[in-house]
């Protein structure tokens, strides 16, 4: 019999080496692709330019890609002073719609009014009128309000300014 001294090296099982080398091809393809380009991509400009296809079609596609990238929608600029916003407390805090009101004009943006709500609702929210998401986007970042909603028409709330329904003390 051998003595264990003897033996020689005992080579890894392939199961290790393949585990290796799964690991190495992991973290090179993270390494690889991680760069700093946006993970979007524009899918009708690729649309547009693989689907003609011949010599003749070539000049066609590159038109068809600029066309694609002139219809990407522009983003709108909110202008703060063009929305008017109605502020409404919803505790037993007193005075705090005049306080915030005071906040959202020193942002920039025009109260219409500050009132009590009566009504129940489950957090300090942003309510906003059909097209003006994006306003209620910018005013609840402003505040630092995390829930944003489609006003409520059967809530009276008003269909052309941003509704801000208070549940406590904005932080």
């Amino acid at each position: 019999m051998r003595d264990r001294s003897e033996r020689g090296a005992v080579l890894p099982s392939p199961v290790v080496l393949l585990t290796v080398v799964a690991v190495a091809l992991a973290a090179i393809a993270f390494v690889a692709t991680r760069g700093g380009e946006s993970a979007e991509r524009d899918v009708s400009a690729t649309k547009a330019a693989a689907t003609p296809s011949g010599s003749a079609a070539s000049g066609t596609s590159e038109a068809a890609t600029e066309t694609a990238k002139q219809r990407k929608p522009k983003k709108k600029v909110v202008k703060r002073a063009d929305h008017t916003v109605v502020v409404f407390n919803n505790t037993s805090i007193t005075g705090l719609a005049g306080r915030v009101s005071e906040k959202v004009t020193a942002a920039g943006w025009t109260v219409a009014a500050a009132d009590n709500w009566y009504g129940t609702v489950p957090a300090t929210t942003v309510y906003y009128p059909a097209g003006r998401k994006a306003a209620a986007q910018l005013l609840a970042l402003d505040l630092g309000v995390a829930r944003i909603m489609p006003a409520d028409a059967d809530a009276d709330m008003s269909p052309t300014s941003l509704t801000l329904i208070l549940t406590g003390e904005l932080d």
